[in-house]
């Protein structure tokens, strides 16, 4: 089952033009100085919300929501993505991916599921492992850009300036 650590039931921000539910997926391997979500690292969370309780609000939202954005923390760290993503494609939902790229394999297998993705990238790739404090997180994003490329989705990449 998906870990899930918070959900927006409605936003206007998080998918272009298209009203969206917002799932935030518990866990990220990444610790960014700059972090706007830190509870949602922890691969478990103190208020985690039961995927079978987000399923059943979607349901109540089918024909008022046009989409459904998995973000995170880091979504492709669980292996529960691909199926969350299916079923809230079976309800009729187009689906958003917010991703750090940090799982690449991950991201491969669940592109061709999504309508549209966006990525964060955290630093230029140089400076990367500073900022995640990770090694091979700048390697992991280059790949994780190159696949989204390639995929040819509708797609947006988050960038941040940093001194």
């Amino acid at each position: 089952m998906l870990r899930v650590g918070g959900l927006t039931r409605c936003s206007s921000a998080d998918y272009p033009g298209k009203l969206a539910a917002v799932v935030y997926c518990q866990g990220c391997a990444w610790r960014c100085g700059y972090c706007h979500n830190p509870e949602l690292q922890p691969s478990r969370g103190a208020h985690e919300i039961p995927w079978d309780e987000v399923r059943a609000f979607l349901e109540k939202r089918r024909g008022l929501l046009d989409a459904v954005v998995f973000s995170g923390g880091e979504p492709t760290l669980q292996r529960a993505l691909r199926d969350a993503i299916q079923a809230v494609k079976r309800m009729g939902f187009l689906v958003g991916l917010h991703t750090a790229g940090i799982v690449p394999r991950r991201l491969a297998e669940v592109l061709p599921l999504v309508d549209w993705v966006a990525m964060d990238v955290k630093a230029p790739l140089q400076d990367h492992e500073r900022v995640t404090r990770v090694r091979g997180s700048g390697r992991r994003a280059r790949r994780s850009m190159q696949l989204i490329r390639a995929s040819g989705l509708a797609c947006e990449l988050h960038t941040l300036a940093i001194a």
